[in-house]
């Protein structure tokens, strides 16, 4: 996710020259690093206090910056030379009540999740037929049906790379079209009642419309309809908004270098996650393996050449 709070950690690799064998040192000290990661459960006890304590942490939120307190008191407890706060802006987006609902040709429930920067619908929501493509290409060459109407880009799942490309740059892709809200089928080869969120963006020029994911099952289930020749109309509200942004902190941990302080060596992750989880894997996981991996160099008592 694109200007998060970032947990700057510093980590010295030592690499050896191409084609000699390791340094028996280096496989001492990576041993001793690998015999302490393996003897305690220390980074998956933080990554669980992290995430059951503070839970989701979008940007410009209160559960965030109490997680950034957390960490950088709990840094302090584990010795490092240095840790402090970085003051930074970051985005602050909300989501709001949100709910699809199928009105054609049958009446049900759709589960949805506005997708992340995401304006959000009229107080009344928007009531549309939609218009089914399974790619940007088909939504060229279908141009003339997507004004007034909801597209829904029910893209295979291929490669996450490409087919998050609908998600990222959906919305300005039907705008141009003259189309008054865009869907995608969640980025995943299935998701049964879960829909997946993240984020999107406008382009420039372009009239914000509102963009939601539903589940593959359900994007699937309207293509059918839509195949059959059957009218696929969906009421979609979204209360959505971006307030101005918020004052957040990037987080720095540091074990100064013995000999060459000056040049450094960062690693990390981002504190933030998406509002709908506990961010345990985006990115919590990731913050904590960065954290420990310092945390474990200064247990065994080792100091890096380069900070």
């Amino acid at each position: 996710m694109k200007y998060l709070s970032i947990l700057l950690l510093s980590l010295f690799i030592s690499v050896p020259t191409i084609g000699q064998d390791i340094q028996t040192d280096f496989k001492s000290d990576a041993n001793t690093i690998i015999g302490a990661a393996m003897g305690n459960d220390i980074g998956f006890e933080r990554l669980t206090y992290l995430v059951d304590n503070f839970g989701p942490r979008l940007s410009g939120s209160e559960n965030l910056e109490n997680a950034i307190d957390w960490i950088v008191e709990t840094m302090k407890e584990d010795g490092f030379d240095k840790v402090w706060k970085q003051p930074v802006m970051v985005p602050h987006w909300v989501r709001g009540n949100e709910s699809a609902t199928l009105k054609a040709p049958i009446t049900r429930d759709l589960p949805m999740l506005g997708l992340g920067g995401s304006i959000g619908t009229p107080k009344d929501g928007i009531t549309a037929e939609v218009l089914v493509v399974n790619s940007f290409d088909e939504l060229e060459a279908r141009s003339d049906e997507a004004k007034g109407k909801i597209v829904l880009f029910n893209a295979p799942f291929t490669t996450y790379g490409q087919t998050v490309q609908y998600r990222v740059n959906g919305a300005s892709a039907a705008a141009k079209h003259g189309a008054v809200a865009s869907m995608i089928a969640s980025v995943a080869s299935y998701s049964i009642q879960t829909p997946h969120t993240g984020v999107m963006r406008y382009q420039d020029g372009i009239k914000k419309i509102p963009h939601a994911a539903i589940t593959v099952e359900d994007a699937n289930m309207i293509q059918r309809f839509a195949e059959r020749g059957e009218k696929v109309e969906v009421h979609l509200y979204m209360e959505a908004m971006t307030l101005p942004d918020a004052q957040s902190h990037n987080v720095i941990a540091e074990i100064t270098g013995s000999e060459f302080p000056e040049e450094i060596v960062v690693m990390g992750g981002h504190i933030d996650s998406w509002d709908v989880g506990q961010g345990a894997m985006d990115d919590g996981g990731g913050c904590v393996a960065a954290w420990e991996a310092l945390r474990l160099i200064k247990e065994s008592g080792l100091r890096p050449k380069r900070t």
